[in-house]
């Protein structure tokens, strides 16, 4: 799998498989990272202490302080997995040292929710 690197970093945890884009700032409950958006596939989940993947974000920059705030109450993601790195997913996962990679669609379409992986975000692998 071709991965590259966005936010260096290495964890191992099962796969949470989006197929739409996430909302950080008006779909994840910044308290629980459980997703409140009704319309979003993930509804009801929580992406905490997951390997969280999406295709890419959507809306406001300032989700990537929500993504801080999911780190700051020990809910958010190991890592996450996109097949577009938006600014507000790669300044918030950076701010909030969570591991960040970017695969191509056809990788993306391999990826297995619940399947247990390592992410290596360091040498952009993963297993």
């Amino acid at each position: 799998m071709n991965v590259k690197v966005i936010v260096r970093g290495k964890t191992k945890g099962p796969l949470l498989v989006a197929k739409n884009p996430i909302n950080f700032l008006g779909g994840i409950d910044k308290k629980t990272g459980i997703v409140h958006d009704k319309k979003h596939d993930l509804f009801g989940k929580s992406i905490g202490d997951k390997i969280l993947a999406f295709p890419f974000g959507i809306g406001s920059s300032v989700g990537a302080y929500t993504l801080y705030s999911l780190k700051y109450n020990k809910c958010a993601p190991l890592a996450m997995i996109c097949i577009k790195a938006d600014l507000t997913t790669a300044s918030g996962c950076a701010i909030s040292n969570i591991p960040l990679v970017v695969v191509s669609k056809d990788d993306y379409d391999l990826l297995q929710e619940n399947k247990e992986i390592t992410l290596d975000a360091v040498e952009g692998k993963i297993l």
